[in-house]
């Protein structure tokens, strides 16, 4: 491995023999490098009191080990790991590689979210004109506004990428109030968790509200809002998801808190299984898969062509938050490390 080292400031060296015919000598500015390795192949500097010429010609000689030396060492693996298993274990061969970025994947980005954007247009519209009689008739679960948001998440999903679906019998009935939990892997995560038909709520940055048609068809879901880094707005969060499953609403935690940079899960909060407990709803675990690698966190400006999975696994009951954490992570980290 090599270290490339500026060792001296910018200096004017005559190139007499280096300028073309019919030009003009000029002085040309260059930097002098110093090449360190382990071994003795790397060119070395022009000695002090040499011939330029002299020096050129010995350079001559060395050029075609030397130009091989260094190009052979100074290609960069570009390959992104990630990684799906139990946080802080595993083995490397437990990792999937992430493509290269290339311009198919931005411009299927950009159509996935010009199409995301006109159906939301449309799809809102629709939300304002039923949100009074949401609101009188089903307040609480809002029905008519989630399967809206199903139609929105399949129109701008199903032609970009393959969801497959395992479990679906594991679901609860739509008016049985549940706890949903899930890995965070992606942006793909909220599209493709509307498309189960589920009315179940989600916890969202305040500051997502206040970004057109998505900050507005949030806020006729019934999105709860939190305020990360406040205990404040955290306990008023939670009474709220408590208060919506005791009148027979659902509501969907990532657990996690944020999405995953590598791959890796995350330790579990503890917010949504005391909520499970304090309720006696039951707690559902769902695996995603794929979302990852698809769409990765910060690069968000690109989707890759492939399959999403989503696992739903039984549902999990009981009054003791740490016993359902640990159930919960249990079950999602152990699909995430077989399919890994």
């Amino acid at each position: 491995m090599e270290v490339l080292s500026c060792c001296a400031p910018f200096i004017s060296l005559p190139t007499s023999s280096l300028k073309s015919s019919g030009s003009p000598a000029k002085p040309v500015t260059c930097s002098i490098i110093n090449i360190v390795q382990t071994n003795n192949s790397a060119f070395r500097r022009k000695p002090d009191g040499t011939m330029w010429d002299l020096f050129k010609h010995n350079m001559n000689v060395c050029r075609p080990l030397y130009e091989i030396n260094l190009q052979s060492r100074c290609k960069v693996t570009r390959n992104i790991v990630i990684r799906s298993e139990l946080a802080g274990t595993g083995s490397p061969h437990a990792a999937y590689p992430l493509s290269e970025c290339r311009l198919g994947s931005k411009v299927r980005g950009i159509c996935f979210y010009a199409v995301t954007a006109v159906a939301a247009i449309f799809l809102v519209v629709l939300m304002f004109v039923a949100h009074p009689f949401v609101s009188l008739f089903d307040r609480y679960r809002r029905k008519v506004h989630h399967l809206i948001a199903k139609i929105w998440a399949t129109l701008t999903v199903l032609p970009f990428l393959k969801v497959e679906f395992e479990g679906l019998e594991n679901l609860p009935p739509p008016e049985t109030p549940a706890v949903y939990v899930s890995n965070h892997q992606s942006f793909l995560d909220i599209y493709t968790l509307l498309l189960l038909g589920r009315s179940f709520k989600f916890i969202s940055k305040t500051g997502i509200f206040l970004f057109p048609v998505v900050g507005w068809a949030m806020f006729l879901l019934g999105t709860i809002p939190l305020k990360r880094m406040d205990s404040k707005s955290q306990l008023d969060c939670l009474k709220r998801c408590m208060d919506l499953v005791k009148k027979g609403a659902s509501v969907f935690f990532f657990p996690e808190g944020t999405r995953s940079r590598d791959g890796k899960m995350g330790a579990f909060k503890r917010g949504a299984f005391s909520v499970a407990a304090k309720t006696g709803a039951p707690v559902v675990p769902i695996t995603l898969l794929g979302t990852g690698k698809l769409m990765p966190a910060g690069m968000e400006g690109t989707l890759n062509s492939g399959t999403v999975k989503v696992v739903i696994h039984k549902p999990i009951g009981g009054d003791n938050p740490e016993i359902l954490c640990e159930k919960a992570r249990n079950s999602i980290a152990a699909v995430l490390i077989h399919h890994s």
